[in-house]
């Protein structure tokens, strides 16, 4: 079945002069216009294609990617407005429009704004909205502490940043739990901290633990080789100045510590560790 503003592979039925036109099921034949076709294109060959509606709202399609798809959040700069809404560009000739129902602020020209991109059930087009509580918490968590999940950051607030957790739920990673610089609409790996009883979802930025850690060992090494073998950040250095070097907690930067010296990659003094 065809899926409106996302990628899709169709075949390709038959070529014309200004393109290709592509078997679409039950919504018919859609063209791919000639200046993204390649000479490799022939009839009976699938070709994965972008589907959305060109200005003339009829069906087209594209090798073209967007920067984000039907049924995701992105981060989007405002291009213009008219009576009916503001235009994002979102990486295609034709803009994506959030209508002024859609917004919470009224949108201006050369900002950005995180929305979410869905097809309207009335119209079939694909259109944004600002409005993100709509489409956040509508399922039930099921994460575990210590899961990996992807967080895009959209506001700041007196405890921390709140997230969009997987495209699915809301986050928020608290100020405290946060190492290096971030920005609203990063996109960022955290790690499940608690599932509170409203659903809502704690973060520590970074990946899970291990995988934490074991990053963190390597950018130490890197670290030590490119000061002369020797360094005088030690665990015993204070939480600011550890931050400042590795964007990390001290709790971090003593177990990956822990794991160099285990390894017998590093030797660890008083006030200096070196390299063996």
């Amino acid at each position: 079945m065809l899926q409106i503003g996302k990628t899709n592979n169709l075949e390709i039925t038959h070529q014309v002069d200004f393109g290709l036109y592509l078997d679409g099921g039950e919504a018919g034949e859609i063209l791919l216009p000639l200046r993204y076709t390649t000479a490799d294109m022939k009839a009976g060959n699938r070709i994965d294609v972008f589907i959305y509606r060109d200005s003339e709202d009829r069906l087209i399609a594209t090798t073209e990617q967007p920067y984000a798809q039907v049924g995701e959040f992105a981060f989007l700069q405002a291009k213009a407005s008219n009576n009916v809404g503001v235009f994002l560009d979102w990486g295609l000739p034709k803009d994506l429009l959030v209508p002024f129902r859609e917004q919470k602020v009224r949108m201006q020209p050369g900002r950005y704004y995180t929305v979410y991109i869905y097809l309207d059930d009335e119209t079939q087009r694909i259109v944004a909205s600002a409005k993100l509580h709509k489409f956040l918490d509508n399922k039930i968590p099921k994460f575990k502490i210590g899961d990996e999940v992807k967080a895009r950051i959209y506001q700041e607030t007196e405890l921390g940043y709140k997230v969009i957790v997987n495209d699915l739920f809301s986050g928020l990673i608290y100020h405290n739990q946060i190492y290096c610089n971030v920005n609203i609409g990063e996109l960022h790996y955290a790690t499940v901290h608690n599932v509170r009883q409203d659903g809502k979802i704690d973060l520590i930025l970074g990946k899970k633990q291990r995988n934490r850690i074991n990053d963190l060992a390597d950018d130490i090494l890197d670290y030590i080789e490119e000061c002369g073998g020797r360094i005088t950040l030690t665990d015993k250095s204070s939480p600011e100045e550890i931050r400042a070097t590795f964007q990390c907690s001290k709790k971090d930067y003593k177990k990956a510590l822990g794991t160099l010296f285990k390894a017998k990659q590093i030797i660890i003094e008083n006030d200096n560790i070196h390299l063996p």
